[in-house]
């Protein structure tokens, strides 16, 4: 009776494990909804590998990380360091961690108008993102245009309230980041996004009428990544993932979905934690 015990117990652990593996190479993919051609080439390449990858568009910044905690999804991609901080000091109890680098797609400054920055009139009317991190990163590419000064103080989560100098008056709203780019036509100026302004059939290379600069020390905590649970780190299929995000053939279909707008950056993971911990 015992060995038979032992044998039905041993039948039940290898199917546990066959059914873990097959688990393992089914992954579900939240991202961004205006960033979709470079996760279709990866599961394209990933189908070579055994890997079915299933992709979740979210069209809310603030969904896909819920979604990665609560085990809705197994990875996400949408976010950049800062957003994340921010997530996790509003969401105690949640454990994120970035996987990989992706890119960095900077910020621009927008108008139907405008063809000079320093052409801004008084009073004019200026659209910004909402959700805390990109806001703070749109008043600040207002300060470095020249237009505002900021609290020294401020930091990742500052808002309009931080504003302690607006020499032309500006009249400041902020929306939901996919609204940006539809402002654009009700206001002087409108600080889109880079995936959304190239959805909205802008050029974020060429069109911005300013741009964040990428290679200041400033750009580093809006680089994105590719995150999973902090339990799942070291998986061997979530990192297989990130590679293909890095091949040439993904990053051939990146450059042509966003017009070249986005920067690839892969960090180390030592040169990660530096940045996590610069935000702390």
């Amino acid at each position: 009776m015992k060995k038979v015990l032992t044998l039905i117990v041993a039948l039940v652990l290898i199917l546990a494990a066959c059914g873990d593996k097959k688990d393992d190479k089914k992954v579900t993919i939240g991202i961004a909804s205006n960033d979709t051609a470079v996760w279709d080439k990866v599961k394209e390449l990933a189908k070579e590998d055994g890997i079915d990858i299933e992709i979740k568009q979210f069209s809310d910044y603030n969904v896909p990380n819920k979604a990665l905690s609560d085990g809705d999804i197994d990875l996400n991609s949408f976010q950049h360091f800062a957003f994340l901080d921010q997530f996790e000091k509003a969401n105690k109890g949640t454990d994120i961690t970035p996987i990989r680098t992706t890119v960095f797609a900077p910020l621009g400054i927008y108008s139907k108008e405008i063809k000079d920055i320093k052409k801004l009139k008084n009073g004019a009317k200026v659209v910004i993102p909402n959700d805390v991190s990109n806001q703070a990163r749109a008043l600040k590419l207002l300060e470095k245009a020249g237009y505002i000064k900021l609290d020294k103080n401020f930091g990742l989560d500052g808002g309009p309230k931080d504003i302690v100098e607006n020499k032309k008056n500006l009249d400041i709203k902020a929306v939901d980041a996919q609204q940006t780019a539809r402002a654009i036509d009700e206001v002087d100026i409108s600080i889109i996004n880079n995936g959304v302004a190239s959805k909205a059939g802008l050029d974020p290379k060429e069109d911005p009428i300013y741009l964040e600069d990428p290679d200041a020390n400033v750009a580093k905590p809006y680089i994105n990544f590719i995150a999973a649970n902090t339990k799942d780190k070291d998986n061997k299929t979530y990192k297989k993932i990130a590679d293909l995000y890095h091949s040439e053939e993904a990053k051939d279909a990146l450059k042509e979905d966003t017009k070249d707008g986005e920067i690839i950056v892969d960090l180390k993971q030592d040169e990660i934690k530096k940045i996590q911990d610069s935000l702390k």
